[in-house]
């Protein structure tokens, strides 16, 4: 658990620099209480679901609570330069949308 914990740690430190942070966004801090919580997946199982679904390079990333639900978004950028867009519910590692992006 611990190791899951420091995993997780580790990947929500990175976010900052893969994007800005929105007003509705999660902080790193918190993400990481959710996650020692068991209330949310470690951020790493959640991008491996995701690069399960659309192999790539995971160029974007947000934690949110959207209606009550965290949600994971990734936009994922294929081998072929295909862009995605995945989000998965936080909690359960459901996919709740995947589209490819405009």
């Amino acid at each position: 658990m611990k190791n899951c914990i420091a995993i997780s740690c580790a990947v929500l430190l990175g976010l900052g620099s893969a994007a800005a942070m929105a007003d509705d966004d999660i902080s790193r801090e918190e993400a990481a209480r959710l996650v020692e919580q068991g209330t949310i997946q470690s951020l790493e199982s959640l991008e491996q679901k995701a690069l399960s679904i659309k192999a790539g390079q995971i160029t974007d990333r947000d934690l949110e609570l959207d209606d009550g639900r965290y949600e994971y978004k990734l936009d994922i950028r294929s081998e072929d330069g295909t862009d995605w867009d995945i989000t998965l519910d936080a909690a359960t590692g459901d996919v709740i949308k995947t589209e490819q992006d405009d």
